[in-house]
């Protein structure tokens, strides 16, 4: 389409705005500055034109493009987290725009040991000739996902420009607190009103993601027996100890994140607190079928159930929690979902390609909150580290792709 996209110069002032998330902070959002970027989306989306538009005490921030159709079409929405990953450091973000990129190693200006490579990155063998954006070297850049938002603030400025394409309500909603597992806690489904979601929070062109991991999260509690060290033969039972022996007693080659892909789960020592009398150990437990996350449990209790009989005395909790599911487990009867998505990538000259997520979005979390929501492409690479980078082009793109969304879900109405 014949069009001077905003979502590049939008991107990069976007990324400068730190709204880092904090998974130890209990309020919501868990950083009072994720605001800050709310504030600004809602201002610009007020002076594109859009009326129905609200941010809330959450930070979150719904808004309206208005149906020009006089079709019966499904209300639609189109989401992305303006939060950053606790990962890597989001403050002060200084994006590099490199035009023409020619395949050679793009170092990093303010840190030269942050080298980004085609060996390293081979997607960017792809990308020659497109217009790359990296940070500067000592933070992440904030693809994840600041381009999906620049996406759809884009979106919302083409349709807004040109009210003769076809196309039912579409709204638009921006969370918080995605990069820490909250993103939609608190969204009020009633007042977004949408049928059928999408997320904007994908990879490499052309990605679509109808199906991420199933997720829990598992606690143990060891409990020891404390005793004066120098008076503890015999009675002394270490809590940190059998924790220790129980975490190396865990597979070295295959059930971890660092030895498995594809459709594998796995389980995942998070975090541990030890004292001698009661230490913590916290788990994620990851699986793309629901049910065989219970046999990871089991196993994993097991496990804690036989080190823990070695030491006469000690005793052990076990507890789990639901995070997600796999949207999947919704997506499967809805198939129309994910076809409109295909057929609109198709149409805006990309080959659509379907990924697994190992991982979740808001997404997952919204499928079974009433809005089946699969995950479109952004351009986001090396997200949560230093050497992450988008292409102009691929964000350019995703524009396309939902502006001929909008009008495959009215036409086929």
């Amino acid at each position: 389409m014949s069009y001077q996209y905003t979502v590049a110069e939008r991107f990069m002032r976007y990324v400068q705005v730190d709204t880092q998330s904090d998974p130890e902070a209990t309020c919501f959002p868990s950083t009072e500055k994720q605001k800050d970027l709310s504030k600004i989306l809602a201002e610009e989306l007020k002076a594109i034109g859009l009326s129905d538009v609200d941010m809330d005490e959450y930070g979150y921030v719904y808004a309206t493009i208005p149906s020009t159709t006089d079709k019966n079409v499904p209300v639609i929405c189109y989401c992305s987290h303006m939060d950053t990953a606790p990962d890597c450091s989001g403050k002060v973000v200084k994006p590099i725009l490199h035009a023409n990129y020619q395949g050679q190693d793009i170092v990093l200006p303010d840190d030269t040991t942050q080298v980004i490579t085609t060996t390293k990155y081979p997607y960017l063998k792809e990308r020659i000739g497109d217009d790359i954006i990296t940070a500067s070297g000592l933070t992440l850049l904030g693809a994840d996902d600041k381009a999906g938002v620049a996406i759809i603030m884009d979106l919302v400025n083409y349709l807004t420009q040109h009210p003769e394409i076809k196309h039912g309500k579409i709204r638009v909603l921006f969370t918080p607190d995605e990069e820490v597992g909250r993103g939609v806690e608190k969204v009020d489904m009633k007042k977004l009103g949408a049928e059928f979601g999408y997320t904007l929070d994908g990879g490499e062109r052309g990605a679509l993601e109808g199906e991420s991991f199933s997720a829990d999260g598992a606690v143990a509690v060891i409990h020891g027996i404390s005793a004066h060290p120098g008076y503890a033969k015999g009675k002394l039972v270490s809590a940190i100890k059998i924790a220790g022996e129980f975490i190396d007693a865990l597979p070295k080659t295959s059930w971890s994140p660092e030895t498995t892909e594809g459709r594998q789960g796995y389980i995942h020592p998070m975090a541990i607190d030890g004292q001698i009398e009661k230490t913590t150990v916290k788990f994620i437990i990851r699986d793309f079928e629901t049910a065989l996350l219970k046999e990871h449990e089991n196993r994993l209790e097991a496990i804690l159930q036989e080190t823990v009989a070695k030491y006469p005395g000690a005793r052990y909790e076990f507890t789990v929690h639901e995070q997600y599911r796999n949207m999947m487990d919704i997506l499967k009867d809805l198939p129309h979902v994910m076809d409109y998505a295909n057929e609109a990538m198709l149409r805006a000259g990309v080959q659509p390609e379907q990924h697994l997520i190992r991982g979740g979005t808001d997404g997952s979390r919204l499928s079974f909150m009433g809005m089946p929501c699969p995950n479109i492409f952004t351009g986001e690479m090396a997200i949560h580290s230093k050497h992450e980078y988008v292409s102009v082009q691929d964000m350019q793109k995703a524009v396309d792709t939902l502006v001929q969304l909008a009008q495959v879900w009215e036409e086929k109405s």
